[in-house]
C-alpha cells in the first residue's frame, strides 16, 4: 500500500516590496497554521518517508514549519519543477517515485487539488469528498491511500480519499 498526502502551502504574504510570486514568504497566518497541520498529521500517525516540495519561498517554509511537528526525518527534495505545476506534471512525479510508502507533497493550487480529485475514488471518505468539493485552502492536507506496490502504478480513481484536513477545522 501507498500513501500520497497533498499538502498546499500555507497562507503567504500578498506580494509588494518588490517580490515576485516565487520569493512570497509566509504570512501571520501561515506561520501559524503549518505547525498545526503538522501536528495533526503526526495524531494521525503520517510519518512520510519522502517530502517533495515545491522550490517557492512559501512551500519550503511550510515545510520548515511542519517538519519539527512531524517527529520523523525523511527525505527531502525540493524541486523547481513543482512551483506551479500542471495536473499532470504533479500526476508524472507521483508515478516517478521509487522508494517509498509515505510521500508528502508540498505545493500549489490550482494542480493540488485538481490532482486529489482525479485521484480519488471509491471507498473515499465522504465528509473528506464532500469537503474537497468545496473549496482546497491554504494549509489544506489531503490524504489518499492506494492498494499497489509501486507508484507507476498510481491511477485516476483508483484512491482512497481518507482525510481531508484544513487549519480552520483543527481547533
Amino acid at each position: 500500500m501507498k500513501t500520497l498526502a497533498l499538502l498546499r502551502h500555507a497562507k503567504a504574504d500578498r506580494g509588494g516590496r518588490g517580490l515576485g510570486d516565487f520569493d512570497r514568504p509566509l504570512a501571520p497566518r501561515g506561520i501559524e497554521a503549518a505547525p498545526r497541520i503538522g501536528r495533526a498529521m503526526r495524531g494521525l500517525g503520517l510519518s512520510p518517508d519522502l517530502i517533495l516540495c515545491s522550490q517557492a519561498r512559501r512551500a519550503r517554509e511550510t515545510w520548515d514549519l511542519v517538519a519539527p511537528e512531524l517527529g520523523c526525518e525523511p527525505q527531502v527534495q525540493i524541486r523547481r519543477g513543482l512551483y506551479l505545476a500542471a495536473p499532470q506534471v504533479l500526476l508524472d512525479t507521483v508515478r516517478s517515485i521509487e522508494a517509498a510508502d509515505l510521500v508528502l507533497m508540498i505545493g500549489h493550487n490550482p494542480g493540488l487539488e485538481w490532482l486529489a480529485a482525479a485521484l480519488r475514488g471509491p471507498g473515499s471518505d465522504p465528509g473528506a469528498v464532500r469537503t474537497l468539493s468545496e473549496k482546497y485552502p491554504t494549509a489544506a492536507l489531503a490524504v489518499l491511500t492506494f492498494e499497489i506496490a509501486l507508484w507507476r502504478d498510481v491511477e485516476r480513481g483508483k484512491g482512497r480519499l481518507t482525510h481531508f484536513l484544513r487549519p480552520g477545522d483543527l481547533g
